[in-house]
C-alpha cells in the first residue's frame, strides 16, 4: 500500500489529485472545528469532558468527525448525506419511476443523484433543527451542569440562523466530496467518512489509556492495540471473500463476425449488504430510549426500557442488536441484489450458468447460494458489530470508549481498500510496461 502511494507521489497528474484530496480534506477538518453562530464555545468543552454518547448520537458523532457535540458548522457532516442516499436506494424498490431512472444508465443515475441531493438538504434542515432544539433544552448533555447555557441567547432569529449554518455546512460537505470525486482519489463521500472516522481515533485511544488501571493504563491501551491488528485482518479477509459464479456465453454469428463464447462469472460477496444493516440496527435500537427520554415518563415500560436498551452492554440490548444486524443482512441482500433480473439478463445476451438451465432454473440457483453466503456474511457482522461490548468487559469503562468498533472498521478497512485498488489501477494505465521491455 505504501509502495502504491509513493509511486502515485512520483506521477505529476497522480500527485496533483492526491494533493488536491489531501487539501479538501484539510477544509473539511478545519470546517469541523468552527463553532456555529450563537454557541458557547467554552461550556461545550466543558460538557464534552464530562459526556457519556451512545446509540444514535454517537453513530452521528463518529460520522460527523467530533463535530456533532462540539456545535460547528459541520456539525452534521455527511449524515445527512448518507441517510438520503439509503432512502433513495429503498424507494428505487418501491416507486416505479425511480427504478424505471436506474435502468436508463448514466442520465438516469445523474436524476437519483439530485433528488438526493435535495433530501439531503431537507434531512439536514430537520436534523439541524433537532440539534440545536435539543441544545438550547439542555437535552444533548444531560449530566452537564451547564447544559442548558451551551446556547445563551435563545431567541428564534438565533435558532434560525444556526439551523442555516449547519443545513450550508452539509450542502459544503456535499460539495467538498463531488469535488474529491471529479478531480481528486477516490469516491469523495467514502474519503471523507474515512477521515472523520479516523480522525476520533487517537482521542479514543488514548482516553483507554488514561482510564486504565493496569500499569498506568498501558495493558488497556496494548490490549486494544491488538484487537484492533485482529479485527482489521479478521475484516480485510471477509470483505474480500467472494462466491464466484461461473458464466458462460454461447458463440453467436452476426454477418460474418462472431460474438460472445467467453467465459466470466458473477462475484457474491460474503459481506454483501456492507455496513448498512449495523447502521440501521443502531438507529432502530435508539428509538425506545429517544422516545423515554423526550416523554420523561416514569411507567413501568419506560423503566424497562432504560434499565435494558439504554447501556449497550445490557443483555437484551446486544440479543436484539444482533438478531436486528441479521435481519437486516437478508432484508438490504433482497432488495439490492435481484436474482431474477440478473438471470433475464443473461439469458438475453446469451449467457448460462454451466449445468443450470436459462431463465427460472439460474435465478432460483442464484436465490439459493445468495442465502446460503448470507448468512454467515450476516453472523459476522452482528460478531464485529458487538465487539465494543464483549471485548475488554473486564477492564472497566475501556468498552465504551473502544475505538476498534464494527461500523467504524468496516467503513475505514472497506473504504482504504477501495482507495488503493483505484490508486493501483491508475498506476497500471501510466506504467503499463507489457510483455517486451
Amino acid at each position: 500500500m505504501f509502495t502504491a502511494f509513493a509511486r502515485a507521489f512520483q506521477t505529476p497528474d497522480l500527485r496533483k489529485k492526491l494533493l488536491f484530496t489531501l487539501g479538501i480534506i484539510v477544509i473539511y477538518r478545519l470546517g469541523a472545528h468552527i463553532p456555529a453562530p450563537g454557541v458557547d464555545y467554552t461550556k461545550v468543552q466543558q460538557c464534552i469532558d464530562q459526556a457519556d454518547s451512545g446509540g444514535l448520537l454517537g453513530l452521528m458523532q463518529m460520522f460527523s468527525g467530533g463535530a456533532l457535540l462540539q456545535i460547528t458548522i459541520f456539525a452534521l457532516g455527511i449524515m445527512p448525506y448518507i441517510t438520503a442516499s439509503i432512502i433513495l436506494q429503498l424507494l428505487t424498490v418501491v416507486i416505479p419511476r425511480l427504478e424505471a431512472l436506474k435502468k436508463e444508465g448514466q442520465s438516469g443515475t445523474a436524476k437519483i443523484t439530485q433528488y438526493t441531493r435535495y433530501l439531503t438538504v431537507a434531512l439536514a434542515v430537520l436534523q439541524g433543527t433537532g440539534l440545536v432544539a435539543t441544545a438550547r433544552s439542555g437535552a444533548l448533555f444531560q449530566n452537564c451542569s451547564v447544559g442548558d447555557q451551551i446556547v445563551a441567547d435563545k431567541s428564534v432569529f438565533t435558532t434560525i440562523i444556526m439551523v442555516v449554518t449547519m443545513t450550508a455546512g452539509t450542502a459544503a460537505v456535499m460539495w467538498l466530496g463531488e469535488l474529491i470525486t471529479d478531480r481528486g482519489i477516490g469516491n469523495g463521500m467514502s474519503i471523507l467518512m474515512f477521515i472523520s472516522i479516523a480522525a476520533t481515533f487517537p482521542g479514543a485511544l488514548w482516553a483507554i489509556k488514561e482510564s486504565g488501571k493496569l500499569a498506568d493504563g498501558w495493558i488497556e491501551f496494548g490490549t486494544v492495540i491488538l484487537i484492533g491488528f485482529v479485527m482489521v485482518g479478521l475484516v480485510v479477509f471477509v470483505e474480500q471473500a467472494q462466491r464466484r459464479i461461473p458464466v458462460q456465453y454461447a458463440k453467436r454469428m452476426i454477418g460474418r463476425r462472431s460474438y460472445g463464447g467467453t467465459s466470466t462469472y458473477i462475484p457474491l460477496k460474503v459481506n454483501q449488504a456492507g455496513v448498512i444493516p449495523v447502521i440501521f440496527a443502531s438507529s432502530l435500537l435508539y428509538i425506545p430510549a429517544l422516545i423515554v427520554q423526550f416523554s420523561n415518563s416514569k411507567a413501568g415500560w419506560a423503566t424497562w426500557i432504560t434499565d435494558n436498551f439504554v447501556e449497550q452492554n445490557e443483555p437484551y440490548y446486544m440479543v436484539a442488536y444482533f438478531l436486528l444486524i441479521v435481519f437486516f443482512a437478508f432484508f438490504y441482500v433482497a432488495i439490492s441484489f435481484n436474482p431474477d433480473e440478473v438471470a433475464d439478463n443473461m439469458k438475453k445476451y446469451g449467457g448460462f450458468i454451466p449445468g443450470i438451465r436459462a431463465g427460472r432454473p439460474t435465478a432460483e440457483y442464484l436465490s439459493y447460494v445468495l442465502n446460503r453466503i448470507t448468512w454467515p456474511g450476516s453472523l459476522y457482522l452482528a460478531l464485529i458489530a458487538l465487539v465494543p461490548t464483549m471485548a475488554l468487559a473486564g477492564f472497566g469503562g475501556a468498552n465504551a470508549n473502544f475505538p476498534f468498533g464494527g461500523t467504524s472498521i468496516l467503513i475505514i478497512v472497506g473504504v482504504g481498500l477501495e482507495t488503493v485498488k483505484q490508486i493501483e489501477s491508475q498506476l497500471q494505465q501510466r506504467n503499463y510496461e507489457g510483455f517486451l521491455r
